[in-house]
């Protein structure tokens, strides 16, 4: 692992000089090539919601946001996207919405994971993307069927934490329920945005020592861009839109050299910085897409932050993995075989 002094020295090199990057990332493509192979798998995702209970000073769904359609899919449509992600070979779906904690929606995402089980006959896998939850609820959603999950913490620095979002959010209650993801068995993944007002290129290294720390199995990291009407959006980021994208790069090539055998998302975000951003975040180490599969009609009510792409996603070009199971993290069946063979040593 490098240190912070090093990450912080490729993170900070000049931006808009290529040379370097070209290195950086050939160094990664060969790291992901040579640990989890040269395929890119697929991740259908499923917006299913809209409505959140949070307010989160940088994100277009925020609950203060009146500006916003609100919608909530059917679960007709939820279970027709996820059987097309199973027809057409994706392997696995992403479900993700604004946050939510109450009983009804917490009781209806396990009666449609168990829906989407019995539909692909057990074989899709599917990652929630839902937010901070208590302990019984992650337990009952495994134990429905479910076995990956992205929580983003966004930044790793509980000061910057405390600077995009209002006083009754909690940098620790989201550590807590990082590690209960992991104390219930699931693939756990987290990821920040690059380019936040008030970050620095020492805090994105910070940020990647975070995910070792805290040896996460996948990662979904992207730059930060501003979504209009939030309050975060009328403050000066520190990077123009171009750099972070080139921010967001490097991070994704240090994070594949960092942790070879993870599974690591080239965001949508990236797309919306560049017209072929998804293939550059590949490009730079990256072996997960998320194709949406989200209804169009209600496609761009879900928009995170500006000029989010709504149309659906070119597979021309890219080795995909389709028909090839779910696409698990490596890094993860490499340490569930550890602690099974150190708790056979130990008998």
């Amino acid at each position: 692992m490098m240190t912070r002094e090093e990450l912080t020295a490729v993170l900070g090199a000049p931006l808009g000089e290529a040379a370097n990057d070209r290195e950086l990332f050939a160094a990664a493509v060969e790291v992901r090539n040579r640990t989890v192979g040269d395929r890119v798998y697929l991740r259908g995702l499923i917006e299913l919601s809209n409505r959140c209970r949070k307010n989160c000073l940088y994100c277009g769904i925020r609950r203060g946001h009146l500006g916003v359609e609100r919608y909530e899919l059917t679960d007709e449509q939820v279970l027709a996207a996820a059987e097309r992600a199973w027809r057409s070979g994706y392997g696995s779906v992403v479900i993700q919405a604004g946050e939510r904690t109450d009983g009804a929606f917490t009781e209806r995402v396990e009666r449609l994971v168990g829906r989407m089980k019995t539909l692909s006959n057990g074989e899709l896998g599917i990652t929630l993307s839902l937010g901070e939850q208590s302990r019984e609820t992650y337990r009952r959603w495994f134990a429905a069927g479910v076995h990956r999950y992205l929580l983003r913490i966004e930044t790793s620095s509980p000061e910057l934490y405390a600077r995009i979002h209002p006083a009754d959010h909690d940098y620790d209650r989201r550590l807590e329920c990082l590690r209960a993801l992991r104390e219930e068995g699931y693939q756990v993944g987290t990821g920040v945005m690059i380019g936040l007002p008030g970050q620095t290129v020492e805090s994105l290294a910070d940020d990647l020592l975070f995910f070792k720390a805290l040896d996460i199995d996948m990662c979904g990291m992207g730059p930060y861009i501003e979504a209009p009407g939030t309050p975060l959006a009328a403050v000066e980021a520190p990077f123009s839109r171009a750099e972070r994208l080139q921010l967001a790069l490097r991070m994704i090539a240090l994070l594949r050299l960092s942790m070879p055998d993870i599974n690591i998302a080239s965001t949508t975000a990236l797309h919306a910085l560049h017209p072929q951003g998804r293939e550059l975040g590949v490009a730079a180490g990256a072996n997960v897409m998320m194709p949406n599969l989200t209804p169009e009609a209600v496609r761009g009510d879900y928009k995170l932050y500006d000029n989010k792409p709504l149309q659906d996603m070119d597979l021309q070009g890219f080795n995909v993995a389709l028909d090839n199971g779910w696409g698990d993290s490596r890094h993860f069946a490499l340490r569930r075989l550890n602690v099974c063979v150190s708790a056979e040593s130990q008998k």
